[in-house]
C-alpha cells in the first residue's frame, strides 16, 4: 500500500482542492494526480494543445503552496539550458586574479568549480530545493530525442550528476509533471518512469467556463460551449483551447452581450480563432452573418 501522500491525502482530496484553484478534475485526473504524489513518480500528461495539461501543474502548485519551476522545452534545448552550466566569465576572472600568486593550479581548479560559479537551470534548481516544488517539464515532445537522456536520471532517481561536484540528490522530491502534445512519440524509457494521463477536451467545459467567469449568463455559456464544440469538429489550423473559451466568455461579459447569436459570434470570433483561414472556414461552415 502506498504511504499517505504529502501532496494530497486521497483522490477525493485532490479533486476538491484542485477545484478550489478553478481546475475541475475528473475522477481519472484526480486519482492520477494523487498517485503521482503518493508514489513519488513523475506524471506524463498527453493530449491536444489547450486541454489544461500545463494548468494541472500550476493548479497542483497553487493548492499545495509549492513553488512552480518550469522547463519550457523547445527544439535545440541542451544540457546548459535544462540542467546547469558554469559561469565561465566569472571563472576566468578568478583565474586571472590568481595569476602571479603562489596558489597552485590544482587549488585554483578546485576553487572555480564550486557553487559560487554554478548557474543552475530548472532541472537542477528543482532537485536542490528543500521546499515543496512542482517541476513542470512543458511540451517535452518539442525537444530532440537526445534531450530525453538528460531527463532519465532526474525521472528515475531524482538526482543530477555534475562531474566536477559529484551527484546532487533531491532532499525533497518534487512533484514532476511532463506535458506532451504528442507531436512525436516519446521514448519507452521516459514513459516507463512515469504515470500516464491522457487529457482531451472536457465534458465539463461549461462548468469550467462558468467557474472562471461567474458573471456569464447560463444560457450564453451553453451556447458558447456548443459553438466551441462545433468549431473543434472543423479541420482548423488551431482548434480553440479551454483558455480561449474562457477568454471568449470574458469578452462577452465585457461587451455586455446577453445573446450569443450569429452576429455576436462573427463579431468576436477573433478571440478564439487566430488564423484568417480558420475564421473564414468557421463563417462558411457555421453560416454566420456579421
Amino acid at each position: 500500500m502506498p504511504q499517505p501522500s504529502s501532496w494530497f491525502s486521497s483522490p477525493a482530496d485532490a479533486a476538491t482542492r484542485l477545484a478550489e484553484a478553478g481546475y475541475l478534475a475528473d475522477p481519472t485526473t484526480a486519482t492520477t494526480a494523487y498517485l503521482a504524489g503518493a508514489l513519488e513518480k513523475p506524471l506524463l500528461v498527453e493530449g491536444p494543445a489547450g486541454v489544461g495539461k500545463t494548468e494541472l501543474a500550476k493548479a497542483v502548485a497553487k493548492v499545495t503552496n509549492a513553488e512552480l519551476v518550469r522547463l519550457q522545452c523547445y527544439e535545440g534545448l541542451d544540457e546548459a539550458r535544462a540542467l546547469y552550466e558554469w559561469n565561465y566569465k566569472k571563472q576566468l576572472l578568478r583565474i586571472q586574479s590568481s595569476q602571479g600568486s603562489d596558489q597552485e593550479w590544482s587549488a585554483t581548479h578546485d576553487d572555480i568549480f564550486t557553487d559560487e560559479f554554478l548557474l543552475t537551470r530548472p532541472l537542477l534548481t528543482a532537485i536542490r530545493r528543500e521546499e515543496p516544488t512542482v517541476l513542470l517539464i512543458d511540451e517535452v515532445d518539442k525537444t530532440d530525442v537526445e534531450v530525453e537522456g538528460l531527463l532519465l536520471e532526474v525521472l528515475s532517481d531524482f538526482q543530477v550528476t555534475i562531474p566536477e561536484l559529484g551527484t546532487v540528490s533531491a532532499v525533497r522530491r518534487p512533484f514532476v509533471v511532463l506535458t506532451s502534445n504528442a507531436t512525436r512519440e516519446l521514448s519507452e524509457a521516459v514513459k516507463r518512469r512515469c504515470l500516464y494521463l491522457h487529457l482531451d477536451y472536457p465534458d465539463a467545459e461549461r462548468e469550467i467556463v462558468t467557474s472562471q467567469v461567474p458573471d456569464l449568463e447560463e444560457r450564453v455559456a451553453v451556447r458558447l460551449v456548443e459553438t466551441i464544440t462545433r468549431l473543434r469538429e472543423l479541420e482548423l489550423k488551431k482548434a480553440p483551447s479551454i483558455a480561449e473559451s474562457v477568454d471568449w466568455a470574458r469578452t462577452l461579459v465585457a461587451l455586455e452581450i446577453g445573446e450569443l447569436d450569429d452576429k455576436a459570434i462573427a463579431d468576436t470570433l477573433g478571440v478564439v480563432l487566430k488564423h484568417a483561414s480558420d475564421q473564414a472556414k468557421a463563417v462558411k461552415e457555421l453560416r454566420l452573418r456579421s
